[in-house]
């Protein structure tokens, strides 16, 4: 089955009132798309990285009362989880899709990914296309322009990144829901394959980074 893209009705899923509603509505409406969308990213990163990448699809599975204000399948290298390590995402929330390349809190080894990217300033920033974001936050919708970022802003920013526990990086594109190519499933496929491919060096250094490697 081919990807069709993703519709109003997807996004609305994110007004739905009530836990179990909600959760329902998402694993109807918008998990089999990530199933699609999800093994041929999968595959994609497999290529670039020469060896076996694996598809998490967000379960949500801690929650009992408060309803997720966005869902999203990710993609690392390790079979269990992908919470610990490097990996992509793809996801909504009720106003854009983003995709990202995504180091949150729990990888455990982020100091020195942090000093890694420090070391490569003038390579991330020739990297990242100027209507790409950052985000420090996953939990948040707002996101800062690359464009934006001076190599000042990026050494403050991975200082921070690298000093605050909780603080997280993740570099990638945001597309409104009424953009045309989220209902275009061949034209997305194709954006989203191209956003991991310009990203995977940032993918790389950090895996270079880790200690146990």
């Amino acid at each position: 089955m081919p990807f069709t893209g993703f519709t109003p009705t997807d996004f609305a899923t994110f007004t739905i009132d009530g836990l179990e509603a909600r959760m329902t509505a998402i694993r109807e409406r918008i998990q089999p798309k990530f199933q699609i969308v999800g093994k041929l990213l999968c595959d994609e990163a497999s290529m670039l990285a020469g060896n076996e990448m694996y598809l998490h699809i967000a379960k949500h599975a801690r929650r009992k009362v408060n309803v997720p204000q966005d869902t999203w399948l990710a993609i690392c290298d390790n079979k269990r989880g992908y919470k610990q390590h490097p990996h992509f995402q793809l996801g909504l929330f009720d106003d854009h899709v983003f995709v990202w390349f995504a180091l949150i809190y729990e990888v455990p080894y982020k100091k020195m990914i942090a000093e890694t990217y420090l070391r490569h300033i003038a390579k991330i920033r020739k990297i990242i296309p100027k209507n790409y974001v950052i985000s420090l936050d996953h939990m948040k919708k707002s996101a800062t322009s690359a464009g934006d970022f001076s190599e000042q802003q990026w050494k403050k920013t991975l200082e921070q990144f690298r000093d605050v526990q909780k603080v997280e990086l993740l570099i990638g594109r945001h597309f409104a829901s009424n953009d045309p190519i989220l209902q275009d499933g061949s034209a997305f496929e194709r954006e989203a394959q191209a956003t991991i491919e310009t990203l995977f060096p940032l993918y790389t250094l950090a895996r270079a980074a880790n200690p146990k490697q």
